[in-house]
């Protein structure tokens, strides 16, 4: 049997290569989610996300929303998206929607819905400027 051994220095510049992808996708998605007060990563076909962008909208919020399936590097962003969230090890969990207020990650639909619950999450969209009453 014979195997062919890549050469090291190939390796590395493949490493290197996904790695500055990898940030490259991070930083598209911190700069996407400062550009409004309200942003959503979302698939067009997830009713999870639906139900998230109908909460926002039912409280007079306009978020700005991007949906990973329609753009060509949505895949790129979800996993920049599980590595914010810490989910990078567990693939099989869900990663939208993912939410940002005043280009802070709040977190995915537990995260929204439990600071909805407990009252905390008007006050911190009228602190970023998506409510005004």
């Amino acid at each position: 049997m014979h195997y062919q051994v890549e050469p090291a220095a190939a390796a590395w510049n493949y490493l290197i290569r996904v790695r500055t992808m990898e940030e490259d996708q991070m930083e598209r998605v911190v700069r996407l989610a400062s550009q409004s007060a309200v942003v959503i990563f979302s698939m067009s076909s997830c009713c999870m996300c639906h139900a998230m962008k109908r909460l926002f909208c039912g409280m007079g919020v306009n978020p700005t929303v991007h949906e990973l399936d329609q753009d060509p590097k949505g895949k790129d962003m979800e996993r920049a998206l599980m590595r914010l969230l810490g989910n990078g090890i567990n693939t099989t969990a869900a990663v939208v929607p993912v939410v940002f207020i005043g280009g802070k990650l709040v977190g995915s639909m537990d995260r929204v819905l439990a600071f909805h619950i407990s009252g905390t999450l008007v006050p911190l969209l009228k602190q970023a400027g998506a409510l005004w009453l």
